[in-house]
């Protein structure tokens, strides 16, 4: 089982370069960050947990910024985005800024991505709800090609992009594992189709672990790999490695240094024992 430590990288939490050698030497594998590029004032989107949207939200700092930064202060450490809203970004600079860090950290990159949930705020970026599902397929599809092609093109319904020269290539050959985040009815199906990775949150998603398996299976295709938001717990954990999750990640608050650091410290007690299984 491996272990990630995820944070939104407020501008008022931890600096990412004092905890991202934190957490490679407290033994974790992974660092991950959230992202919202801004949350528009109407709220008409309901919070998914459930109440009032908590302000880390609003102060979440570029990813990419943030895990340059996360890289460079760690050796061995992998940087992943937990998860980057793909939907409300443009795929030729996010292709850019994601072989960037690859090359930077020297290929420990992890491109996790979503279709996100909130409609204002993917609607400034001038994306359809409805549609995003399409977007997004697109827009991996168009980055792996930019990623792996020496004179890279795409063309699909909803991106285009000419014949094109586009370095740097990522280090990580044939590209950076694409993870999908979440857990609805065709996430499986979609991560079979253009993913590499599977990262769900709670929910019914460890019983859904056999059928993504049965599922690559049919589609002949290779292993992929699930990573896992457990509560921090060792019930929790065993259940999660019994159903054949093979990473798990909690979170540490964003709100300051000591906060963090000290979740940080309980959450490495809690995982130590399981860290050669």
């Amino acid at each position: 089982m491996k272990f990630g430590i995820a944070i939104f990288p407020t501008d008022y939490a931890i600096s990412m370069t004092e905890l991202a050698p934190a957490v490679e030497q407290a033994g974790f594998e992974s660092l991950w960050v959230a992202e919202h590029s801004h949350i528009p004032v109407s709220r008409l989107t309901p919070y998914p947990a459930g109440g009032e949207l908590p302000r880390m939200y609003m102060h979440t700092m570029d990813p990419f910024i943030a895990l340059t930064a996360a890289a460079l202060a760690s050796k061995t450490l992998l940087i992943g985005t937990g998860i980057c809203l793909l939907i409300e970004r443009d795929p030729i600079h996010t292709a850019k800024e994601a072989a960037s860090l690859d090359r930077l950290s020297n290929g420990r990159f992890l491109f996790g991505i979503g279709g996100g949930w909130n409609r204002e705020e993917m609607g400034d970026h001038g994306t359809a709800f409805e549609t995003r599902w399409t977007l997004l397929r697109e827009r991996v599809e168009a980055i792996k090609a930019l990623w792996t092609q020496d004179e890279a093109e795409y063309h699909g319904d909803m991106v285009n992009i000419e014949k094109s020269w586009f370095w740097p290539k990522p280090v990580q050959k044939p590209h950076p594992p694409i993870i999908l985040g979440g857990n609805g009815p065709n996430t499986l199906k979609r991560v079979i189709a253009y993913c590499d990775g599977w990262m769900p949150n709670r929910g019914t998603a460890l019983q859904r672990v056999s059928e993504l398996r049965q599922m690559e299976a049919e589609a002949g295709r290779g292993h992929v790999e699930v990573t896992f938001y457990p509560r921090p717990n060792a019930g929790d954990i065993e259940r999660a490695a019994a159903a054949g999750v093979e990473r798990c990640i909690f979170y540490v608050s964003p709100d300051g240094r000591a906060p963090a650091l000290m979740q940080l410290g309980d959450l490495a007690k809690l995982i130590r024992p399981y860290l050669s299984t």
